[in-house]
């Protein structure tokens, strides 16, 4: 079958797995993207001089007038900031599903779509597992994750090496300034962001590659929000539920992309 009636026919798998990538990115931006980007988001309120950091009862905002307010609030939600990383994911979305239907369109073997399913599902599995072994440490030992702690510390250490020439942007974070900065950020290292572009792969049609990838960044601007008009540290309660709700997910992801694993197999 043609790789673009292979697509047109599997619909029903693909917009409910798009759902999930957003879902995805509204759960992960609480558990995991909170701790990796926070101080990013951090770092530009703070040179907005919008809110005050880390402060539970709404720091900074608290005072002045509505306008004050509103002007402070606008500020914290850096929105050319996170314009640039979803153009980063859904182009990265989009460049990863065009090689899947690319290889699959010039050798006709469709296994490879197959296979990069096949990868999507066993890192969203690993995910859940390693959620999972967030109150199981052997669990967690098993599965190679390590923790928060250190995949956070993995990506401060990369994130600061990839910040690091980017300062004089974090100095005037305002209008294409974050945008660079967030186009930038947003090739950031996530084990989350590895399965769900195995997904756009497996999908081979870069128009949906770019939604799948688009909902996903949409979907984790809530809890980056959160942190930039509250504080880093007022969001974890946040992020405890978030940790709860991750696992089951991980693996509801996992299912759903191995069912279209299924679907091209079978077709």
């Amino acid at each position: 079958m043609p790789i673009v009636g292979v697509i047109l026919s599997m619909d029903a798998t693909i917009w409910p797995l798009a759902t999930a990538m957003f879902t995805t990115g509204l759960l992960g931006g609480m558990s995991h993207c909170a701790g990796m980007c926070g101080p990013f988001v951090l770092a530009q309120v703070s040179a907005r001089g919008a809110v005050a950091p880390n402060v539970p009862d709404g720091g900074a905002l608290a005072m002045g007038g509505p306008p004050v307010m509103l002007a402070r609030l606008r500020g914290a939600m850096l929105l050319p900031y996170h314009l640039g990383r979803i153009t980063t994911y859904a182009f990265l979305g989009g460049m990863a599903a065009a090689t899947g239907g690319t290889a699959v369109r010039a050798t006709g073997f469709h296994w490879l779509l197959i296979l990069a399913l096949g990868l999507a599902t066993l890192l969203f599995l690993r995910q859940g597992l390693m959620g999972l072994g967030e109150f199981w440490p052997l669990l967690r030992r098993l599965t190679g994750g390590g923790g928060e702690g250190r995949a956070g510390g993995v990506g401060a250490r990369l994130g600061a090496a990839l910040a690091a020439p980017l300062r004089p942007l974090f100095a005037q974070p305002t209008g294409i300034n974050g945008l660079a900065l967030g186009m930038a950020l947003g090739f950031l290292p996530c084990g989350l962001l590895y399965a769900a572009l195995a997904s756009a792969m497996g999908i081979g049609d870069p128009v949906a590659g770019i939604a799948m990838m688009a909902g996903f960044g949409a979907g984790t601007l809530p809890a980056l929000w959160l942190i930039g008009i509250i504080g880093q540290t007022a969001s974890q309660q946040w992020r405890r539920l978030a940790r709860l709700l991750m696992p089951p997910l991980m693996f509801f992801n996992a299912f759903m992309v191995a069912r279209m694993a299924a679907h091209l197999w079978g077709g």
